[in-house]
């Protein structure tokens, strides 16, 4: 337990955040609750939003990207705007000398990647890219039981989760592919993170299938993919975001940010979609009418149903620790409850910044993942396997 004094010594990490929507949302119980972060300024171009923050915070507002990075006070750029929007405001925020935390994904193009890592590169800053769920304890425990070979080496990896994605209220382009909507750009780029920070090892090939079967909402809804790595490890991914079938049953009911749910709120999400969407998804987020802060984490986030077989063994993250089978006997790893949710961002953050860590999650990385994700949606498209 760190002391008064021990917190007050801490060095903090000034941060400012460009897009106050749900993304930032899912990321206030960190920043709030991490001794490591202070929040000094936050951009928007909802008036409402900033009005709110600025109460909140006591910090600064501005209604664009270009003047948060101007205000010296700013060490660290929290990038949690649209999509479409993340290669140009990192690319600025990076530009005036700030460290960077984007919102997955990265970007939209292998090309945009290029240059946020350039420009990061050239001004001497860290580039963090998440929250993804390959930053869960859990994830991050599996790895270091992998890493020791006390199961010999990692053979193969199923992961599956169905959810209720597609079904939450969504501006245009969150149902347009070319404008980095769907679930390829939006939640495959989790499974892909965890299997691949399992591996240990590079994506060779890409087998993909996508559906999208609801023409009111026109974006891919689930896929199915092969991942085969340079080593010999193959991965399965499965996911479903249409609203049906919940995997969250195979975690005792702990929902994916870590807090319980109940089974009798089946369909809700459909309940809710009515009128005017982007009015609904407005009145709900950060600056809104309805705006509820998320749900208090009784155990560790997750993304569904993983496990990576190994040659004496399989390895299951669960929200509460690691359950690892042995060849006699079934052992359990616990880890305690998260005092700060989605700490572990934070610690690969400020590693990097204060203490000079390399983070695990930087600008290569993120791009190899980008770059499976636009092979699993090439390879659904044209029917064949993609080799990268």
């Amino acid at each position: 337990m760190l002391s008064l004094l021990s917190i007050r010594m801490i060095p903090k990490l000034k941060l400012g955040v460009v897009g106050l929507g749900r993304a930032f949302s899912m990321m206030l119980p960190t920043f709030t609750a991490d001794p490591r972060v202070e929040i000094v300024a936050g951009a928007d171009p909802r008036p409402e939003a900033r009005s709110k923050f600025k109460i909140d915070f006591g910090a600064q507002v501005f209604d664009s990207v270009e003047k948060l990075c101007a205000e010296p006070a700013v060490q660290v750029v929290y990038i949690a705007t649209p999509h479409q929007f993340h290669a140009s405001n990192t690319c600025v925020a990076l530009s005036s000398g700030k460290h960077v935390l984007v919102e997955k994904p990265m970007a939209l193009t292998l090309e945009e990647c290029r240059a946020m890592i350039a420009a990061a590169r050239d001004a001497g800053v860290q580039l963090v890219v998440g929250h993804s769920h390959s930053f869960d304890a859990p994830i991050l425990q599996a790895r270091k039981i992998i890493a020791s070979g006390v199961l010999g080496r990692v053979r193969m990896i199923s992961a599956l989760n169905y959810t209720d994605f597609l079904y939450r209220p969504r501006r245009p382009e969150e149902l347009d592919t070319q404008r980095g909507g769907g679930v390829l750009f939006n939640q495959a780029v989790h499974q892909v993170d965890v299997v691949r920070a399992l591996t240990g090892s590079r994506v060779k090939s890409v087998r993909a299938f996508a559906g999208a079967w609801d023409p009111a909402r026109p974006t891919e809804g689930a896929y199915s993919c092969q991942l085969n790595f340079e080593d010999g490890t193959f991965a399965t991914l499965v996911y479903s975001g249409y609203a049906h079938f919940d995997s969250d049953e195979f975690t005792g009911w702990i929902g994916e940010s870590g807090a319980k749910k109940h089974p009798s709120a089946y369909g809700t999400a459909r309940k809710l979609l009515h009128g005017d969407e982007l009015t609904i998804k407005s009145q709900r987020t950060y600056g809104g009418a309805d705006f509820k802060e998320a749900a208090k984490a009784e155990a560790h986030q997750h993304f569904g149903l993983v496990i990576a077989s190994c040659e004496r063994g399989d390895i299951r993250p669960l929200p509460s620790g690691v359950l690892v089978y042995g060849d006699t006997e079934v052992r359990t790893e616990p880890l305690p409850p998260p005092k700060v949710p989605r700490g572990e961002v934070i610690d690969e953050l400020y590693d990097a910044i204060v203490n000079g860590k390399p983070p695990l999650h930087d600008g290569e990385w993120a791009m190899a993942t980008m770059e499976v994700c636009l092979a699993m949606l090439r390879s659904s498209r044209e029917g064949r396997e993609v080799a990268l």
